[in-house]
């Protein structure tokens, strides 16, 4: 597929600089109409040597002398190649007026007057030819090498600009795998420590809480891969994970998940939320078991509103006692929702509430 790509990309270039190519050629023997000189010989020389001086430059000065910087021997090499392709020119594709004579009894053009005595440089000019035809070839080479380098440079920066974006998001998708491989330790650690709790007891609740977390592994392991998943699926995954949580806590009732507004069509990074109610439930439970922990979810248009608030025990008030929850969800907001989002974590001594604003339809989902 890569191949094929580069194939086409490389035909388009070739059939671009073609159809340039002919446009300006097309254009200049229009102007022969319009005037009483024909199409020489020379015409098509200066184009043809045009043509090789512009792909010379391109392809060898340019990125070898210009963009490393040798000025110098830069344009030392442009000045040679143009005085050495206009005398290539004149010396051999422009006529020899310095040979010229005049018909009998006829009295010589004042112009010619001139060549007898005359090389044939100054023979060319002082011909009554358009200025075009006696300095003009070297401008047009100049004109020619001055397109040249600048298409070379812009490209050159073009690419680097392009090689400095695929560095960038390679580094981004690098950060972000790893972000997301911190999450499902994070969520396992958790969820096994609630199915101990009940092991622990004897409960006849165990088996049921294998079987969520069996859906809750599958869920990780076969639709999180993707840069989004469906925010039904998301939130469903969340619903799930706290029927884990119910199953070891006593006062299942303080546990609440409002959910308002259309979740279909509508896209999320996975596992982003999970982190927030994680951290509820690890700070939010005391030691007999209870726990406070209210959730409301409000989806308007492409707008999502998340809310979360959890009591805080005694024993998690330490700043030591703190997981990477947090910290891992605030990077992967700055990397896919950068301007995008909106986050505010209120802590009092009783109560952690955090309020996040996301707008769902601005993730960076051009990350590739």
């Amino acid at each position: 597929m890569k191949l094929d790509t580069i194939r086409n990309t490389s035909s388009n270039k070739i059939l671009l600089h073609t159809i340039i190519w002919v446009f300006f050629i097309l254009t200049s023997l229009i102007q022969f109409y319009e005037s009483p000189f024909k199409v020489s010989a020379d015409f098509y020389v200066q184009w043809s040597t045009g043509i090789v001086l512009f792909y010379l430059n391109f392809f060898y000065l340019v990125p070898v002398l210009l963009l490393e910087k040798k000025y110098w021997l830069y344009f030392v090499f442009v000045f040679a190649l143009i005085l050495l392709f206009m005398i290539i020119r004149i010396n051999y594709f422009i006529p020899d007026f310095s040979q010229a004579r005049p018909l009998k009894n006829l009295p010589p053009p004042e112009d010619l007057k001139l060549m007898y005595k005359g090389t044939r440089v100054r023979a060319v000019l002082a011909t009554r030819q358009p200025l075009f035809f006696k300095i003009g070839p070297s401008f047009f080479y100049i004109l020619i090498i001055t397109i040249s380098a600048i298409i070379r440079t812009l490209t050159e920066f073009y690419n680097n600009q392009q090689n400095k974006l695929i560095a960038e998001t390679h580094r981004t998708n690098t950060e972000l795998i790893y972000l997301r491989k911190q999450t499902n330790p994070h969520f396992l650690f958790n969820s096994l420590n609630s199915i101990y709790s009940l092991a622990h007891k004897k409960s006849d609740l165990v088996p049921d809480a294998i079987v969520t977390l069996s859906e809750l592994m599958r869920y990780m392991l076969y639709e999180t891969d993707n840069k989004t998943v469906d925010l039904e699926k998301e939130i469903n995954y969340i619903q799930n994970y706290i029927e884990l949580q119910k199953l070891r806590l006593n006062n299942i009732e303080d546990i609440v998940i409002n959910v308002h507004g259309d979740t279909r069509n509508k896209f999320i990074e996975p596992l982003l939320l999970i982190s927030f109610v994680e951290n509820a439930f690890k700070y939010g439970t005391d030691y007999k078991g209870a726990a406070h922990v209210k959730i409301k979810i409000f989806i308007l248009n492409s707008s999502l509103d998340f809310w979360i608030e959890n009591t805080i025990e005694d024993y998690s008030k330490d700043p030591d006692n703190s997981g990477i929850g947090l910290v891992n969800i605030q990077n992967r907001l700055d990397l896919l929702y950068p301007n995008a989002h909106k986050l505010d974590i209120t802590q009092h001594d009783e109560f952690f509430r955090v309020h996040l604003n996301l707008e769902l339809d601005k993730i960076q989902t051009a990350i590739d």
